[in-house]
Order: structure tokens, then C-alpha cells, then sequence
């Protein structure tokens, strides 16, 4: 575990047990160097305990480097409750995990991610003001699309593309929860042609009438010929045997930890493939949740969220010239506002 830890340079990691409501549930802490540490909380089912601690750490890692591209004053972390088979009192065990966050004293503030809802947000605030995304907040999915459809556009003009309207730019999007669904609706709405996937039936065919999509199997969608691969269900989708079987330009979507493994980012850039790191182009959610939670309006989120585009233009760009993956150039970038704060915040000698 201390070896995981040391790898992904996370501080803090604290486990929770309420016998009661049969919470198991799992805080990790990346960093505070920023500011306090914002990340969601997922209830999955996980094979076992070590999957569920890995997940974690990336996701909280890749919070503080997503807190960091963004320019916000916030650290990384993430919160993973192990679902059981059968939930005995959802809003009870809610309750407990909000008295588990309550008592890290703030430095660990909690959010909507997959699995969850505005109501689970809403049982965790009866416990602990250390949350966001209540039912008086709001949804961060449509945030989080609006930033990677941002991102989309400046892949493709990257690539040669107009991006007035999307007449013709084909997208394959995996995973039509709440955020890719909002994705499918902005490119469809956009003149973008889709096809889809998702395990869910019901998801699949609501996307298949709303937006005219045609439909692939789930776990062949990234094979698809088309322009632009969009991943936005669960990580660990970018193996390298997935990432030789893409036949697209460009991958750009709204799932976490999209990488197998670090170094598949050099197996895409062999390809020749435009890689959206993730914690880059997903951060509009972040972004809505932290900007709301100071109050600011509507209209100045949504001009923080179009930042996400021109960063990635950026990011792109330098990978490109410097023949660097583009996976390894957001490393770098995060790194530097990262290693930066922690220089400032050194003592004087």
C-alpha cells in the first residue's frame, strides 16, 4: 500500500467501517498544497479491496493535476465507497460515509461521481458542510461535457476541421451516463454524427432516438472508423491492445484515468493520434462545483470552462512540435504548478 502510495505521491489515505449500514469506503488524499483536496465520491462494486485502493490514488492524483491545469485553489482527492450487494438504507449509509468525510476537518471536500446522485450529496450534508453538488447546487455532468465538447473543437481545428458546426465529423462515444449524455446531445445539436455504446439497454436507446445515433457493441465502439473516439464511462479503457485497434483521429472524452498504464500515452502518440489528456479536457465539472461554491455566476463558469479548449489547443501544440506524448506534456504542466506552489510555500532560509 506505502509503495502505491509513494508511487503516486499521495499523502493520506483513510479507511472507513460503519457496522450499522455496512460502509466501507476509502479517502484518498493526493495533496492540500493548493488548497483544500476536491474530488467525487463513486460507489462501484470492485473484485476487491486492492482494486478499490488503486482506484483511489489515481483518481485523486488525477484530481490534483486537473485542480492545477485549471488554475484553481484546490487539491486532489477522491473518496470510493465499496458497494455492497445489497444496500440496506441508502440515505443511512450516506450518513456515515458524511461523518467519515466530517471528520478529516476539511480537508477533503466530496462530490457527485459515478454511481452517486444529488441525493446521496444531499444525506452527506446532513453530516458534514465539506460537500458540493446538493440538490440546491446542481449537476456538474452537463459542465463536465460542455468543457470536453470545448475540447473536441480544439482538436479538431488542430487537425484541419471548421468547428462552426460539426456537419460531418464523426464521434464514437463509450458510456452514456449523465455526462455522456450531455455530450451526445452538444455534438448532436452541433450537427455531429454518433454512434454509441453502453452496456445499458435503456441508455443506449434513448441516445439512439434523441439523436439520431446508430448503435455499436460495447466492447468493440472504440473500433469504430471515425474521427473522433470519445470514452466517458469507467478507466482503464486505453490498453495498448485497445489503442492499436482505434481507427480514429482523435481521442478526446470525459472518463477518468483513460490510460491503462502512464506509458500508453507514447503508444497513442506513435499512432499518430491527437490524445485529449483527461484530467484536462473532464474539468469542467470541477470547475462548476469549485466556482460555484464561491458564489460566482453562470456566465463567468461557462467563460472559465471555454479556458479548457485553449489550454489543450496549447498542450497540443507543444506536444506536436516537441514530439513529446501528450499525456507526458500534462504531467509536466501540472508538475510545474504544483512543484512552484510548494517552492513558494517553503519557509525562507
Amino acid at each position: 500500500m506505502f509503495k502505491r502510495m509513494t508511487t503516486a505521491k499521495v499523502n493520506d489515505l483513510h479507511f472507513k467501517y460503519d457496522e450499522k449500514t455496512g460502509l466501507k469506503a476509502i479517502i484518498a488524499i493526493h495533496n492540500t498544497l493548493l488548497g483544500p483536496a476536491l474530488g467525487g465520491c463513486r460507489i462501484i462494486e470492485y473484485q476487491n479491496t486492492d482494486q478499490a485502493i488503486d482506484d483511489a490514488i489515481r483518481l485523486a492524483k488525477g484530481m490534483s493535476y486537473k485542480a492545477a491545469l485549471a488554475n484553481l485553489p484546490l487539491g486532489g482527492g477522491k473518496a470510493v465507497i465499496l458497494k455492497p450487494i445489497k444496500i440496506k438504507d441508502r440515505a443511512l449509509l450516506f450518513e456515515a460515509f458524511g461523518r467519515f468525510v466530517n471528520e478529516l476537518g476539511g480537508r477533503y471536500i466530496t462530490a457527485m461521481d459515478a454511481g452517486t446522485t444529488t441525493e446521496d450529496m444531499d444525506a452527506i450534508a446532513s453530516q458534514t458542510q465539506y460537500v458540493t453538488c446538493t440538490s440546491t447546487g446542481g449537476n456538474p455532468a452537463p459542465y463536465t461535457a460542455l468543457g470536453v465538447f470545448n475540447g473536441i473543437k480544439a482538436c479538431l481545428k488542430l487537425k484541419g476541421h471548421q468547428t462552426t458546426n460539426l456537419k460531418g465529423v464523426h464521434v464514437a462515444i463509450q458510456g452514456l451516463g449523465n455526462v455522456g449524455y450531455e455530450l451526445a446531445r452538444l455534438l448532436y445539436e452541433n450537427d455531429a454524427r454518433l454512434t454509441v455504446a453502453d452496456i445499458d439497454k435503456t441508455k443506449l436507446a434513448r441516445c439512439i432516438n434523441e439523436f439520431n445515433a446508430t448503435a455499436a457493441p460495447a466492447d468493440a465502439i472504440h473500433k469504430v472508423n471515425c474521427d473522433i473516439f470519445s470514452p466517458c464511462g469507467l478507466g482503464s479503457i486505453l490498453s495498448k491492445s485497445a489503442i492499436n485497434e482505434l481507427n480514429c483521429q482523435i481521442v478526446a472524452g470525459s472518463a477518468n484515468n483513460q490510460l491503462a498504464l502512464p506509458h500508453c500515452g507514447e503508444f497513442i502518440h506513435q499512432r499518430n493520434i491527437l490524445y485529449a489528456p483527461d484530467y484536462l479536457i473532464n474539468a469542467g465539472g470541477l470547475m462548476f462545483v469549485a466556482l460555484q461554491h464561491k458564489g460566482a455566476k453562470l456566465d463567468a463558469i461557462k467563460k472559465k470552462i471555454e479556458e479548457i479548449g485553449t489550454t489543450l489547443h496549447t498542450l497540443l501544440k507543444r506536444s506536436l512540435s516537441q514530439n513529446i506524448p501528450s499525456s507526458e506534456i500534462a504531467d509536466h504542466m501540472a508538475e510545474e504548478v504544483l512543484y512552484s506552489s510548494q517552492q513558494s510555500n517553503r519557509p525562507a532560509v
